[in-house]
C-alpha cells in the first residue's frame, strides 16, 4: 500500500569504463610540462628597479624613480641567448642564494682572503723619528678599535652577494650629535679636513646592505662630466645622505645602460656563478639518482589489459609484492611459462670525471683553486697547487688595490683627523703579501743572500758595516733590528768616554 510513497533505493551507479589514453594526449601532457619548465628557466627581463617601501623619502616618491630613463624595451628587444644573465634578479633572490653553501663559500673565501693578512702602516718621508713610530702605533690601535678590518670584510661579502658594498662614515656634528640624527647635516658633503672632522668626532663605521639604499640625484645627460652616472647622494631608509659619507665599493661594474636597473650596483658574484652552480647541483643530483638506480629490476608478464587502458589491480599488486621481497634475503616466485625476471645494470664509468668537471667549472668563475674552495688536492706524481695558489693570491692582491685602496685611504685620513687633528702626508699603507714562504724556502733565500754578501765583501763593493746595517734594516730578514756586538762596543766606548770627560772636567757640563 502506498508503494508510490516509498523512497526508491538508489541504484549503484555503474562505474564508467576508463577510456585508454591516446598517444596524442600523452605527448600533449609532456609538451605542456616542458613548456612550464622552459618558462621557469627563461631569462629575467631587464626592468626598472623599485626599492622596498621606506627607502625613498615619502615627499620625493615617484620623482626619484622618474630619473631612470633607461630604454628597457630597447634592451629587452635584443636577442639574448640562453647563456645570458638577463636582468637584475633582485635582493630577495640574491639573499636566498646567499644561504646556499656553494655561493656562500665562493664569496666568503674571497672576502676572507682580501682581509686575512690586511695592511701595514709605513712612513714614506725621510723623517724616521720616534714621532712617526708613535703615530703609526696609535693608528694601528685605532684601526683595531674601530674594527676597520671586519667592516671591510663585511663590505666585500656584500659586494659578492649583492654587487655593491657600502660603508657609512659616522661622525659627530659640531654640537656633539651623530650626523644621522641631524637631517640638515646628513645631506651635506663631508670634507676630509680638520675644520670638519675634529679630534674625537668619529663614532665609527657602519656597513649598509644594498637593499636599504637607492641613488638620489645623478647625472645621466653628459658623459663628459666626471659625475656621469655617479650619484651625488643616496637615500637610506628615508634619509638623504651625501655620497661623500658613503664609501661605495663595486668590483664588477655593469655598463652604464644597466646601472639604473641594478640599483647602481654591479654584477654580483652569486649571479655570475649561478649557471655553473646550477649545473653542478644538477650533476650532483643526477649522479645520486644514477647510483640510486644502479640496478633496475624487471618482470616480463602479461601487459595486455594495462596497454588497452583497462585497470588491472592484480598487476600493480604483483609489482608491489615484487618490490617488497627483491632484496638479497628475499625470494620471489614467478610463473615459469608466463613470466620472466631480468635486470639492467647501469655503467658508472666516467661519472666521477663529469662530476669533477662540474666542480672545476664552478670554481673557474671565481678564480679560486679547488684546494682553497673545496679542499680537493691535485692527483698524480709531483702534483702541487702552489702555482695555482700564487696566481690566486695575485688576483686577490689586484682586487685589494682596485677595491680597497681608495676607501682605505679615506678611512685612514678620517682616523688621523680623529686621533691627531691633522693628516700626516708621510704615513701610508701597503697590503701585506698573502703567500707565506716555507722554512725551506726561507733557508734557501738566506743562503743565497749570504753568498751574495760574501762576494760583495770580497770584491770590496760593500764593507762589513754596510752589509750589517743592510741586514738589520731589512724587515724581511730574521736579523731585523738586532743589535750587533759592534754597536754594543761603540755604545760602551761612548759611555766610557763621556764618563771620563765628566770626571776629568766636572765643570764642563755646567759651562
Amino acid at each position: 500500500m502506498f508503494n508510490f510513497l516509498r523512497k526508491k533505493k538508489s541504484e549503484p551507479q555503474k562505474e564508467e569504463a576508463k577510456q585508454p589514453m591516446s598517444l596524442a594526449n600523452v605527448l600533449a601532457i609532456i609538451n605542456e610540462q616542458e613548456r612550464i619548465k622552459n618558462e621557469g628557466e627563461a631569462l629575467r627581463r631587464i626592468e626598472r628597479y623599485v626599492p622596498p617601501p621606506g627607502v625613498i623619502p615619502e615627499h620625493i616618491g615617484e620623482s626619484a624613480l622618474a630619473m631612470d630613463s633607461t630604454p628597457y624595451s630597447y634592451l629587452n628587444s635584443a636577442n639574448i641567448t640562453a647563456y645570458g644573465y638577463g636582468g637584475f634578479p633582485g635582493y630577495p633572490y640574491l639573499s636566498q642564494l646567499a644561504q646556499l653553501p656553494e655561493y656562500r663559500k665562493i664569496t666568503g673565501t674571497i672576502a676572507e682572503e682580501m682581509t686575512r693578512k690586511w695592511i701595514e702602516l709605513k712612513h714614506v718621508g725621510k723623517d724616521d723619528g720616534d714621532d712617526k713610530a708613535d703615530k703609526i702605533r696609535q693608528l694601528d690601535d685605532a684601526l683595531k678599535r674601530f674594527r676597520v678590518r671586519e667592516k671591510f670584510r663585511e663590505a666585500a661579502e656584500h659586494d659578492g652577494y649583492f654587487g655593491r658594498g657600502q660603508i657609512y662614515i659616522d661622525v659627530k656634528t659640531p654640537s656633539g650629535n651623530s650626523a644621522w640624527l641631524v637631517p640638515d647635516e646628513l645631506d651635506k658633503k663631508l670634507y676630509i679636513s680638520p675644520r670638519k672632522i675634529t679630534k674625537g668626532s668619529l663614532n665609527g663605521f657602519r656597513v649598509i646592505e644594498a637593499m636599504w639604499t637607492y641613488p638620489g640625484v645623478y647625472n645621466a645627460d653628459n658623459p663628459l662630466s666626471p659625475d656621469f652616472f655617479n650619484p651625488s647622494e643616496w637615500y637610506v631608509m628615508g634619509r638623504t645622505v651625501h655620497a661623500s659619507r658613503m664609501l661605495t665599493m663595486i668590483s664588477r661594474q655593469v655598463p652604464d645602460i644597466l646601472k639604473a636597473a641594478y640599483n647602481f650596483g654591479g654584477l654580483s658574484l652569486s649571479q655570475m656563478a649561478e649557471p655553473y652552480v646550477q649545473n653542478w647541483l644538477r650533476t650532483r643530483d643526477s649522479v645520486s639518482d644514477l647510483v640510486h638506480s644502479f640496478v633496475v629490476y624487471g618482470l616480463k608478464t602479461n601487459m595486455q589489459n594495462a596497454l588497452s587502458g583497462i585497470a588491472d589491480p592484480n598487476l600493480f599488486m604483483r609489482a608491489e609484492l615484487f618490490n617488497k621481497v627483491r632484496d638479497n634475503r628475499g625470494m620471489f616466485l614467478i610463473d615459469k611459462d608466463g613470466e620472466e625476471f631480468f635486470q639492467f645494470v647501469t655503467s658508472l664509468s666516467g661519472v666521477d670525471a663529469l662530476q669533477a668537471q662540474a666542480q672545476e667549472q664552478m670554481a673557474s668563475v671565481s678564480s679560486i683553486p679547488l684546494v682553497k674552495l673545496l679542499g680537493i688536492t691535485p692527483n698524480g706524481l709531483n702534483a702541487s697547487s702552489d702555482g695555482e695558489i700564487r696566481v690566486f693570491y695575485d688576483s686577490i692582491h689586484a682586487m685589494q688595490e682596485n677595491l680597497f685602496r681608495v676607501p682605505l685611504k679615506t678611512v685612514l685620513d678620517v682616523i688621523q683627523l680623529n686621533e691627531f687633528g691633522e693628516i700626516d702626508p708621510d704615513i701610508d699603507f701597503e697590503f701585506l703579501p698573502l703567500y707565506e714562504l716555507t722554512e725551506a724556502e726561507k733557508a734557501e733565500i738566506m743562503k743565497h743572500q749570504s753568498e751574495a754578501d760574501k762576494n760583495y765583501a770580497e770584491a770590496g763593493v760593500f764593507d762589513l758595516d754596510a752589509i750589517r746595517s743592510m741586514r738589520q734594516s731589512d724587515k724581511a730578514s730574521p736579523y731585523h733590528m738586532m743589535e750587533s756586538e759592534y754597536d754594543e762596543e761603540e755604545y760602551e766606548n761612548e759611555s766610557i768616554e763621556e764618563g771620563f770627560e765628566d770626571q776629568e772636567n766636572p765643570s764642563s757640563s755646567q759651562s
